[in-house]
């Protein structure tokens, strides 16, 4: 599935069209992971316990993405929102999350599917998640155990948030494979401005907690209902 915005490439990324994969670099959150209803709770009993409102748990799809200390930011109503609200809110949110990060949280339909079917076809597999990196090598271990990714890389201290394109680029160098020669797979207008950024073929998945307009406004050179549709690119 394509729109007007999706069929008009740069030329880089039509190069990259036409060059044959050799690896994959996933998000996690609404990309492998349907992680919504354990952050939105996780968020909500935060808020709750400083007597805050709380918000709808689809009100988190436009919260999530862009690394735990924006979530809490967002959660918050706008006059709480100065540093010593939102460093206390993080606190308390991490030690929440990491009490109940796995409660209601699973992979989406047809993603461990996909990830056999990539590396089955010999593709290098890599995550990449503005989740801290703890939770995230949690999240990967728990969920996709029997999954060898070449890496996994988390929100960390000293390295840019995406959509900066340090953490991809970085990925690349240490799978020694070049960008151009990765499919970025994400559900976000970050993720594809991410893979734009380093130079990789921006993937938009359609499952996951972002819009169809988020994805092709920000740049989305391929757009995907269903994780095996991944495999019609590697044609």
């Amino acid at each position: 599935m394509e729109t007007t915005r999706a069929r008009t490439f740069s030329s880089a990324t039509e190069r990259r069209l036409r060059e044959t994969p050799k690896a994959v670099l996933l998000d996690l959150d609404g990309t492998l992971l349907d992680t919504l209803e354990d952050l939105g709770h996780a968020v909500n009993r935060v808020l709750r316990s400083n007597g805050y409102p709380t918000h709808s748990l689809s009100s988190y799809r436009s919260f999530i993405g862009d690394g735990a200390k924006l979530l809490i930011t967002r959660a918050l109503p706008p006059r709480e929102r100065n540093e010593r609200v939102i460093r206390a809110g993080l606190e308390a949110f991490l030690k929440e999350y990491g009490e109940n990060w796995n409660v209601h949280t699973k992979p989406f339909d047809g993603v461990p599917e996909m990830l056999d079917a990539l590396k089955e076809r010999g593709l290098k597999l890599a995550v990449l998640s503005n989740k801290p990196d703890l939770f995230t090598k949690r999240c990967v271990a728990e969920f996709f155990p029997k999954c060898s990714f070449e890496m996994v890389l988390g929100e960390m201290e000293g390295m840019p948030r995406k959509p900066d394109p340090s953490g991809a680029l970085k990925v690349a160098a240490n799978l020694k494979i070049r960008p151009s020669a990765f499919l970025y797979l994400g559900d976000s207008g970050v993720d594809m401005r991410t893979a734009i950024a380093a130079g990789m073929l921006p993937v938009g998945v359609l499952w996951g907690f972002r819009s169809e307009e988020e994805l092709t406004e920000n740049g989305a050179a391929r757009l995907i209902k269903k994780p095996l549709e991944i495999l019609e690119l590697l044609e």
